[in-house]
């Protein structure tokens, strides 16, 4: 498994317990990107040929195959098959990740005793709300149905959280996917300095140095905040701190 490298992580945290987890964050490596870049290009095709001139080409979309339009289910197939390809790369990076902790004897001898949570949180799904069958599109978001367990990192200087969903109707069972970003990565570069960005991580293991100043704490929203306007879509389970982090 490859991890890829932006806001890709993997971490090694302690829960409220002194319990420890690994949580990693990692996607489709660019092939889902690539996958929407060409189907956007065929929905421009096909709005053309259906609606000639559009005002804006950024408004085009695909219509479902019972419309005519096969590139839709081509396009559904096609983000299925990265969403596995994503969810098996994060399963051999995990994999890998327990391999290298047993055998460097940091701790002694081991067993995961928890069931390992795993969640996507850019894709599209077909689902049942409100009575009707629809395709629901979570980018930033991941689902949190009732009983169903997520991840919600904060930053790499802030704790992160496991969770269990509410099934929150109004918000098609969904909730936020992290932090969410209150500062661009070039801003963050540019006013962030290394000492403040190290001052901040000083209890992380990890690198603080220029190369990571885009991830800095501070170009990130509170957690804590976030987690409490969503508070009527999940419900925090655990709490997990950071002991190291390895960005991408």
């Amino acid at each position: 498994g490859t991890m890829g490298t932006g806001n890709h992580f993997l971490e090694v945290c302690l829960d409220e317990s002194d319990r420890v987890w690994l949580m990693l964050h990692s996607g489709s490596r660019g092939i889902g990107a690539a996958i929407g870049k060409l189907y956007i290009e065929k929905a421009k095709e096909s709005m053309g040929e259906r609606l000639g001139n559009l005002p804006d080409k950024d408004l085009a979309y695909l219509v479902d195959d019972k419309a005519g339009d096969s590139a839709f289910n081509e396009y559904v197939a096609a983000v299925a098959w990265a969403q596995s390809f994503a969810r098996i790369n994060r399963e051999l990076m995990m994999n890998r990740a327990l391999e290298t902790l047993r055998r460097a004897r940091l701790f002694p001898p081991f067993e995961v005793d928890e069931k390992a949570v795993n969640c996507h949180h850019n894709y599209v799904q077909r689902e049942h709300h409100f009575g009707e069958e629809c395709w629901i599109t979570r980018k930033g978001a991941i689902r949190a149905g009732e009983g169903e367990l997520g991840i919600i990192p904060g930053s790499m200087g802030a704790r992160s959280y496991i969770v269990r969903g509410k099934g929150e109707s109004s918000s098609f069972e969904s909730c936020s996917h992290g932090a969410g970003r209150r500062m661009s990565r070039n801003r963050a570069r540019k006013t962030v300095s290394v000492e403040s960005h190290a001052q901040a991580l000083a209890d992380v293991e990890c690198n603080n140095g220029e190369s990571t100043l885009d991830e800095t704490p501070s170009a990130y929203k509170d957690i804590d905040a976030v987690m409490r306007a969503q508070s009527d879509l999940i419900e925090p389970i655990h709490t997990l701190r950071q002991v190291l982090c390895v960005k991408g």
